[in-house]
Formats: C-alpha cells, sequence, structure tokens
C-alpha cells in the first residue's frame, strides 16, 4: 500500500448497487435482514420490523470489536467514508465514531493514523443524515473496513455506508474492462442547476429551430419559471390526427436523474434528427413530445446545493411550502368510486373528463402553484400518453394508484384500460438494461421480478391525488410512473451509464402512441375500456 496526491474520487457504488451483495463483510449481523448486504447508503426498510429488509447492517453485539468491511476487488484509491444511521420507523441506531482500516488480503490491516495515533472519526448525531469524512491522505488498497468505536447510548450499532473511491488502471483485466459501461453519444453528460438547465435548453433550441420549442408552463412557489421543450416538425402547432405526448420530471425535487435523462434526451433527439436517424425523424414527425425536466425546481436547488451524497432520502423533496407535488392532484377516484356505488354513472356522473371539484379550486385548498401550472399545462394540450419520471427505484408504476377498499392497504385496483396500462408499463421496463433482469437485487424492499419490473401503483403503496390518476380521469391520458434508478441523486460520472440503461426505453415508450395501440375507437362509455380519440 501507498499514499498518493489528494483527488476527489466518485462514490464505489454501494447505493447504486454497482457493489455487489457479495463485496460487503461484517463481524456479526443482528439476523438476516440487518446483515451486511442493508449496509448501503440510503437504503430503505420494509413496512415491518423484524422482516428481511430492514433498513442498515446491525451487528449481532455492540462491543468494540464489530466491523463493517467492503471488498473494491481491485487496488482503489479510497478518499473518504459516508455514513448513516439505520432506517427505521421505531428504532433509533447509529454509531457516533468509528476507526478506518484498509488492507490487500483481508488478513492484515493497517488503521488510518494521526502520526502514531489511530485515528477517529467522528461519525453520526442522528439516523438520517448522512455524515462525510475525507482520508486525511488518500491510500490505495484493495479491502476496507469500518470499526465502530462509540455508539447511540440507547441503540445498536448499526451503519450505512458509502465509500468513495478511484479505481486504480487495471489493463489487464478482462473482467473490469467488460463490465465497464460507455457511451458513444456525444452529450452534455453532468448535474445541471437551473441557470444551466434553461441555458442547455436554449442551446439545444438554437442547434435544431425547425423542430423545438422552449415555453414556460408557469412559475414555482419561489419564482422560477417551469420550462418544457417541445420537439415536432411543426412546433407551437397541434396537428389533427398527431397524437401529443409527454414527459416530465422532478415532482420530487431531490429525484434528479429524471431531469438530467430528459435533458439528455433533448439534445440527443436534436443530433440524430440533424444527422438524419429515420428512426428519429419519424418520430418527429408523427408525434408532438412535450418534455419538462424540472416540475419543482425549488426543491432541487435544495438537494443540488447539498449535493448528490449528502443530501439523504428527502431533503429537496417537497416544494417551498411543503408540498408533496406528485400527490397534490384532485382526488378524482373517490368521486367516481362513490357514483358507481350509487348507480350514477355515467347517466349523471361522467366516467371520463370528470370535473375538479370546487373546493379545489378555491384560494383556501392546500394547493402548490407548481400542481395548478402542471393541471392548466395538461388542460390546454390534448396529451395522449405521458410519463412521470422519479427515482429511488427500478420500475414502472401504472393507474390506478389509490386503493378503491378502504379497508385495505395495497390491494390491485385496475382501471377499466388494465391491460393497455400493463402493456405501455412493460414497454419501458423490458427495453430497460436492469429492470427485467432476473438477477438484478431489488433497490431496497419491494422485488418487481414476478411482473417483470411493473406493479400497480395501488397495489404497492397507495396514494390519493396522484398525478397519474387524475391525469387519467381528467384528460384521458394514459400516465405511468418510471423510477429510473435505486439512487435518486447518482453522482455525475454515473450518468453516461444510466443514459444507456435508459435511452431505449424513453424513445420505445413514445413509439407506443405511432403503433396504433391507443389511436381507435371512440371514448369510452360505462364500464367500458377508455381508448383514445385524438382530435
Amino acid at each position: 500500500m501507498y499514499t498518493a496526491a489528494r483527488e476527489y474520487c466518485p462514490p464505489l457504488g454501494l447505493e447504486n448497487l454497482k457493489v455487489t451483495d457479495f463485496q460487503l463483510h461484517a463481524s456479526t449481523v443482528k439476523r438476516y435482514g440487518l446483515g451486511a448486504h442493508r449496509g448501503r447508503l440510503n437504503i430503505q426498510a420494509g413496512v415491518n420490523e423484524n422482516d428481511l429488509h430492514d433498513g442498515a447492517w446491525c451487528a449481532g453485539r455492540n462491543d468494540l470489536h464489530q466491523w463493517f468491511e467492503v471488498d473494491a476487488q481491485r487496488l482503489t484509491k479510497f478518499t473518504g467514508v459516508i455514513t448513516q444511521g439505520r432506517n427505521s420507523l421505531w428504532l433509533s441506531d447509529w454509531v457516533t465514531a468509528y476507526r478506518v482500516m484498509v488492507s490487500n488480503d483481508s488478513h492484515s490491516w493497517i488503521p488510518i493514523r494521526s502520526g502514531t495515533v489511530d485515528m477517529v472519526f467522528e461519525g453520526n448525531s442522528e439516523k438520517e443524515i448522512p455524515v462525510l469524512n475525507e482520508l486525511p491522505e488518500p491510500i490505495v488498497a484493495r479491502y476496507i473496513r469500518i470499526n465502530p468505536r462509540s455508539w447511540y447510548e440507547d441503540g445498536s450499532i448499526c451503519m450505512r455506508v458509502e465509500i468513495l473511491g478511484c479505481p486504480m488502471p487495471d489493463p489487464i483485466n478482462y473482467y473490469h474492462r467488460r463490465n465497464e459501461m460507455t457511451t458513444t453519444d456525444n452529450l452534455d453528460f453532468k448535474h445541471h442547476n437551473y441557470k444551466e438547465m434553461r441555458q442547455l435548453m436554449k442551446v439545444v433550441n438554437e442547434m435544431c429551430p425547425d423542430i423545438t420549442r422552449v415555453y414556460n408552463i408557469g412559475k414555482s412557489q419561489q419564482g422560477l419559471k417551469l420550462y418544457a421543450m417541445e420537439i415536432s416538425d411543426h412546433p407551437g402547432e397541434h396537428q389533427a390526427g398527431e397524437p401529443e405526448f409527454r414527459y416530465m420530471a422532478g415532482a420530487h425535487g431531490n429525484e434528479v436523474l429524471g431531469r438530467e435523462l430528459l435533458l439528455l434526451l433533448m439534445q440527443f433527439l436534436c443530433q440524430e434528427y440533424l444527422a438524419g436517424n429515420p428512426r428519429i425523424r419519424h418520430l418527429i414527425r408523427e408525434t408532438r413530445i412535450h418534455l419538462l425536466p424540472s416540475i419543482n425546481p425549488d426543491g432541487y436547488d435544495k438537494a443540488y446545493e447539498i449535493g448528490s451524497e449528502l443530501g439523504g432520502w428527502s431533503l429537496g423533496r417537497w416544494t417551498q411550502d411543503g408540498i408533496d407535488i406528485n400527490n397534490n392532484f384532485p382526488d378524482l377516484n373517490t368521486l367516481l368510486w362513490n357514483a358507481e356505488d350509487r348507480k350514477m354513472v355515467p347517466s349523471k356522473v361522467p366516467n371520463h373528463y370528470i370535473p375538479i371539484p370546487k373546493w379545489y379550486l378555491s384560494e383556501n385548498a392546500t394547493v402548490a402553484v407548481e400542481t395548478r401550472a402542471v393541471i392548466a399545462w395538461m388542460e390546454k394540450n390534448p396529451f395522449v400518453l405521458g410519463g412521470n419520471l422519479q427515482g429511488g427505484d427500478l420500475v414502472v408504476a401504472y393507474p390506478y394508484d389509490m386503493v378503491r377498499s378502504v379497508w385495505k392497504t395495497q390491494e390491485y385496483t385496475g382501471t377499466p384500460d388494465d391491460h393497455v396500462f400493463r402493456w405501455l408499463a412493460y414497454s419501458y421496463a423490458s427495453t430497460h438494461r436492469l429492470m427485467t433482469d432476473a438477477s438484478r437485487r431489488a433497490c431496497h424492499n419491494e422485488d418487481f421480478h414476478m411482473e417483470d419490473g411493473t406493479v400497480n401503483g395501488a397495489s404497492w403503496h397507495t396514494v390519493a391525488g396522484s398525478i397519474n390518476d387524475f391525469s387519467y380521469l381528467h384528460t384521458n391520458c394514459f400516465d405511468l410512473s418510471i423510477y429510473v434508478g435505486c439512487d435518486k441523486y447518482p453522482h455525475e460520472n454515473d450518468l453516461p451509464e444510466e443514459w444507456e440503461n435508459n435511452r431505449e426505453s424513453l424513445i420505445v415508450f413514445i413509439e407506443q402512441l405511432t403503433n396504433g395501440s391507443l389511436l381507435t375507437g371512440e371514448n369510452k362509455e360505462a364500464g367500458d375500456p377508455l381508448v383514445i380519440k385524438v382530435s
């Protein structure tokens, strides 16, 4: 082992699962659900304690001999450690101080020292806010071990961890070279703050003025314009018979991957159109595409200020006034279902284009200005299909998002168009590089392999007033929530790989509008499946 000049290194990938379960080890574990494989930054626990998916690694004993170890599988320049406590609704467990040791063989360990004294790093003071400790000097080794020295007095030794490190060049190791993801697309792979996002959209518009238009749908609570880009062969004009599509991202401001994917998609569609790509030219000629990369720019600014590794799971999620946009829309489900129970549909109450309740339109209703802007945007444009890009998992969720039975919290509640929604969800999931991979580890506590990377929203976690349910019932637009990555805020170095993971899916999902599956028939009658009539 040897020390090297200081440089910043990205995460090894405990949070985004690049580091496999087999690379994580521990001295002891309290039980399987708290094993070393659960010691990943920002991992979320299952609903019940004592299950197989708890929210940390927890040692089997509380003493000074416990450790959590990461095998980088190659010589790596380690530069820092990030820790959290245990994710739990009921328990408070975290480590307040720890030592760091490194090894090349996992038998002989060298502690990080200041002079001749082992360094003790300050850990966490609560369970959710990540704490970064940089090593005094980068050190090259294969293994790194964290040895807790003190912990919350009323709790146990529990940790969630990320390691910062730069893999050393290894040109002769075929395994590592084979698994390194590269992309040939010449795009701007970085995180864009508000000013940079606006500038990038302007640059794309100037590159492709004949097929793009930048406009805004309103403002955020702090006065930031909600910019969207239209991509069409006749920008600014709705053409009869041409379906309208939308992607939205960033309703939760800290889920930033969707934002960057839409900025990358803008660039890609423009470049490929100019290059004469027949598939992309056909898509733009036959579809009017709208991309809204940041619904909640105020929340994004909070997350961006802290950075990708230190924001935790929730900082920036809500609007400036504390509203979750994703669940801030009118609950039309209850209105419809109550009317159906009273045999009032469709004679007295419609089962589509359901109007917004008057109470929701009043100034006293708790509705974010961003939500009102999105509703006005939906009502202005006859969208047929949409994707709401979110983060923190890898799955496509389709309506309904609300359980119909008041006595159950998780129950499959499908729409009359359940078969269409399931196909749309599968069209994205099946073309994603990882969503339907049976060997892929679940992000947190739900395994969606049995449903091919898709899930009915109500059977996952029921919510009232979701974007998707409102869009379907109020505007007849098929909207789905697309969770594009386990890591809500991936490091900039991971953006090229995330683009490769999602690029084909982003395009295939739009192409569902041009294959005729959503564009036949008339609007639905009572109890009949909804089919879209494009005007």
